[in-house]
């Protein structure tokens, strides 16, 4: 267990250098300004990851980080001012980008494996993506109209 926390921490780090470098450069909010609201990001992560191994449920850990995220903002909690305020300075943005670079990297190293998923596959998957492209951009132009913006 110890061994498994110590490779989630050092991702995590890595993850947070990286998206604290693109929050910087995409953002222009300086590393030191949004360092403590990385650290709170990355220790929500880190309990959940460590919960998740704990409970003999069979949740992910993606709900239990979920959840203590929302239970740690919530006005009634103490310290969730301080919470909320350092994580403003934290961009998604900036936190989604080494992620899909991530699973880019995971994909590009997989390829037999994504082959051997067959051409089916592929053709959903671009139908879906596709799907996903048109449906965002109905959503928006709708949106946008109605607030008279477009």
């Amino acid at each position: 267990m110890l061994k498994n926390i110590q490779e989630w921490a050092l991702l995590l780090l890595i993850f947070g250098i990286v998206a604290l470098i693109g929050n910087w450069v995409g953002f222009d909010v300086l590393p030191v300004d949004a360092i403590p609201g990385m650290v709170v990001l990355i220790l929500i992560c880190l309990i959940g990851l460590i919960i998740q191994k704990l409970l003999p449920v069979n949740i992910p850990s993606v709900a239990y980080i979920a959840l203590i995220g929302v239970l740690l903002s919530m006005p009634w909690m103490p310290g969730s001012e301080k919470v909320v305020q350092w994580t403003n300075e934290v961009n998604l943005l900036a936190l989604a980008t080494p992620i899909l670079a991530y699973a880019g990297i995971a994909i590009g190293r997989s390829w037999t494996d994504f082959v051997k998923l067959g051409w089916r596959s592929i053709v959903v998957a671009c139908f879906v993506l596709f799907g996903t492209f048109i449906g965002s951009a109905i959503i928006a132009e709708v949106i946008l109209r109605i607030q008279g913006i477009i």
